[in-house]
């Protein structure tokens, strides 16, 4: 079950608060070199200064401001029946 069902457009809106006199842009969006996973970075100019927010895409389709942990090798040894 997905616990996180917000859009990338509602975690910006909350995390950023856009207004029509204070915009979000995308700056930059990829992939991550470990594990190909997709990030978008979203920036607001304030007055007081300009705030970037970096988003990443998990593998349950849900975006966080912390990125996905890494798969790690994993030894496994069948159990004698």
């Amino acid at each position: 079950m997905n616990t996180y069902p917000h859009s990338l457009r509602d975690l910006v809106e909350k995390w950023l608060a856009p207004t029509s006199t204070t915009p979000v842009r995308v700056t930059r969006f990829s992939r991550t070199r470990d594990g190909n996973r997709r990030y978008v970075c979203v920036e607001v100019a304030q007055p007081a200064c300009s705030v970037a927010i970096v988003f990443f895409r998990h593998d349950d389709g849900s975006w966080r401001v912390f990125p996905p942990q890494r798969e790690r090798p994993a030894m496994t040894c069948p159990q004698a029946a």
